[in-house]
């Protein structure tokens, strides 16, 4: 069987710890499986556990009372599900479903505090990651409210595909459309466009990403300006030997958007 140490670089915020600190915390982690759909905690419930994804990728859902939601932000290997538990209070301050089926490590929230108290290191990575997140989920809500759907698609597709290791996005336009907060009519419109323009492929319940660039000069600023704040998680974790938290797949071309 696999040990978990021998796959202590599958979520990049952990990679980025000394070898010492992953040491350290490697007898508290377990490796889990999440399916697709899967809610790992709803707004407002106490957490039990965190989740650093490996190949999972968990969208941050917001939900109102009418009964209307939207994604705030997705986390994949750059980061950690749960991020309130070290922030002094426990209770969770949105949904967490499973967007992309894949593996996380989990770890009690006990655990995870005591970790942080003993360990500055660990504390400062976590709250680095933190500012990108809430970085993240700022613009992604100012996109929400300001930006032409076709922007917000665009956006969407992006911050999906750079966190996971293939162009191809499982989603059906449907699902996409609860997670933007609009009308599956818009997505579809939207998303006919970029296929005439060759940007994507669509296929029932899978888009794939033909032309990275075409897709990120379709978008707004917003995609950049949430992806420079990953970005700079390099500067603080030094032991990652300077490495993004979100990598480019192989043969995707073109740099960010400047804001």
């Amino acid at each position: 069987m696999t040990s978990i140490t021998s796959l202590f670089d599958k979520n990049r915020l952990l990679a980025a710890l000394s070898r010492a600190e992953w040491l350290q915390l490697e007898p508290d982690l377990e490796w889990d499986e999440l399916p697709a759909g899967a809610v790992l905690h709803r707004v407002g419930a106490e957490l039990r556990h965190v989740y650093f994804p490996a190949s999972a990728t968990v969208s941050l859902v917001s939900s109102l009372a009418s009964g209307a939601s939207c994604e705030v932000a997705v986390v994949g290997s750059e980061g950690v599900v749960g991020v309130c538990a070290f922030m002094g209070d426990p209770r969770a301050l949105s949904d967490a479903i499973v967007q992309r089926p894949g593996h996380a490590y989990r770890m009690a929230v006990p655990a995870l505090l005591h970790h942080t108290q003993r360990s500055p290191e660990v504390m400062q990575h976590l709250l680095a990651y933190t500012q990108a997140l809430f970085t993240h989920m700022s613009q992604s809500s100012a996109c929400n409210r300001h930006h032409a759907l076709d922007q917000q698609l665009c956006r969407w597709l992006l911050e999906h595909l750079d966190r996971q290791g293939d162009a191809d996005i499982h989603a059906t336009q449907e699902h996409i459309a609860g997670l933007l907060g609009v009308r599956r009519e818009g997505v579809t419109c939207g998303a006919l466009k970029l296929q005439k323009a060759g940007v994507i492929e669509y296929h029932r319940g899978r888009i794939t990403v033909l032309d990275r660039d075409a897709l990120e000069s379709r978008s707004c600023e917003c995609y950049g300006a949430a992806r420079r704040g990953y970005d700079r998680l390099s500067c603080v974790h030094s032991h990652a030997g300077g490495r993004e938290l979100l990598p480019r797949l192989p043969g995707q071309r073109g740099g960010l958007q400047a804001a």
